[in-house]
């Protein structure tokens, strides 16, 4: 072999192997670094790109109103029209109580309505009589004077006795005190119906209103659904005997739902109301994807508003990190897609890409949060009823 041969072949070390090409491993280190720096190269435009502009937490919960179902008139329960899980639509009747005494109150309140619109009616009838009294005493007292006036000149003629034009002129005062009188009495009568027809009367609008509460209260044995939503936390009984403000029964509605997201305190720092947000939730993962979006940050901390708030002055003190409530708002059709229920846990992801808008809302709101019509009609079907009972106690030509 020559020498060339042998310097071109590799060098055994003292365990026999070949010695590695220093050059092939040079390549080796430089192709491992390089993959190390594309790796944080790339990891940093994630986090520059991606990451940085995205606040995530899993303390995120879904929240909706609790509609609580109450009775609002004593009674006991005698049928229960609804129970856990089912459907309801506002206006429904959820339970209904025994009715008896209501029914007798609101004859009681019936009866007075009539009789208060058949007494001003009376009034009406009295007042005109008087009318007519005070008409006769006018006529009466303008025909006495009429006679005294006729004997004034005999009695200067000395044709007359003083007696009888005194007893003239006595005449004329009496008819004239009659006139005061029944002028008094007239007016007496006009007092109580003046100003006013017979359904604005005072007294017929006093006896309207007992009519109207008794109409109400006997309504309100049977106990309706102010809002559509599911049946949830039923506690009412057949036979219990319950109290106004007594809860029953509650009514969640699943369509206008929202997030509940708790941000650490340190995630706050660019979270804006108007942001959008992503929700996944722990029911559906990955295979539905919610959108919404911030609508408002809590007032303060979760510990704040707790039954028993921390005493941070005390010599034992911790740090811990404080959270912060997060309203996020849902789309009524993906939830219609995919429902959900309150309180299950949910992921958000909110983008703060742009942070321009205002943390906290700089006017008050002026749509109501929720409202109901519920008992607005139950108002206006007792108008309508003590209508009808004043129509039916006016005369005839009146209707």
């Amino acid at each position: 072999m020559s020498a060339t041969e042998s310097d071109k072949t590799p060098q055994a070390d003292d365990s026999g192997m070949a010695a590695t090409d220093p050059r092939k491993r040079r390549r080796a280190l430089l192709v491992v670094g390089t993959l190390f720096v594309l790796a944080a190269l790339a990891w940093f435009l994630l986090w520059l790109l991606v990451f940085s502009r995205r606040v995530k937490t899993d303390n995120a919960y879904v929240g909706g109103n609790q509609v609580a179902i109450s009775a609002q008139v004593p009674g006991t329960v005698v049928a229960i029209l609804a129970d856990d899980t089912q459907r309801v639509e506002a206006g429904q009747v959820l339970v209904k109580l025994d009715g008896t005494d209501a029914e007798i109150r609101l004859q009681q309140a019936r009866s007075a309505l009539a009789q208060a619109v058949r007494s001003v009616r009376q009034q009406t009838s009295s007042a005109s009589s008087a009318d007519a009294q005070l008409a006769a005493r006018r006529i009466d007292l303008k025909k006495v004077e009429t006679d005294l006036q006729r004997h004034l000149p005999l009695l200067a003629a000395h044709a007359e006795s003083p007696e009888i034009v005194q007893h003239l002129r006595d005449g004329v005062e009496q008819a004239r005190a009659a006139v005061t009188a029944a002028q008094a009495q007239a007016d007496a009568a006009h007092a109580a119906i003046e100003g006013t027809d017979v359904a604005k009367n005072p007294a017929v609008m006093q006896a309207r209103a007992n009519f109207r509460a008794a109409w109400v209260a006997a309504q309100r044995n049977a106990i309706y659904a102010p809002v559509s939503g599911y049946v949830a936390q039923r506690s009412v009984q057949l036979g219990n005997s319950v109290q106004p403000g007594q809860q029953l029964m509650t009514v969640v509605p699943l369509h206008d739902l929202w997030i509940e997201a708790n941000f650490k305190e340190s995630q706050l720092r660019h979270i804006r109301i108007g942001q959008s947000a992503t929700i996944e939730s722990d029911t559906y993962g990955s295979d539905a994807a919610f959108h919404g979006k911030v609508v408002g940050l809590g007032a303060g901390t979760g510990s704040v508003f707790s039954l028993l708030p921390a005493q941070n002055a005390t010599g034992n003190w911790i740090k811990v990190v404080q959270r912060v409530p997060v309203r996020i708002s849902l789309d009524n059709a993906e939830l219609d897609k995919h429902p959900l229920r309150i309180g299950l846990s949910t992921t958000v992801e909110v983008d703060i890409t742009n942070d321009d808008s205002r943390v906290l809302a700089a006017t008050p709101a002026h749509q109501p949060v929720a409202q109901t019509t519920v008992y607005e009609q139950m108002a206006s079907k007792a108008d309508a009823e003590a209508e009808q009972v004043i129509r039916a106690n006016l005369p005839d030509d009146t209707h």
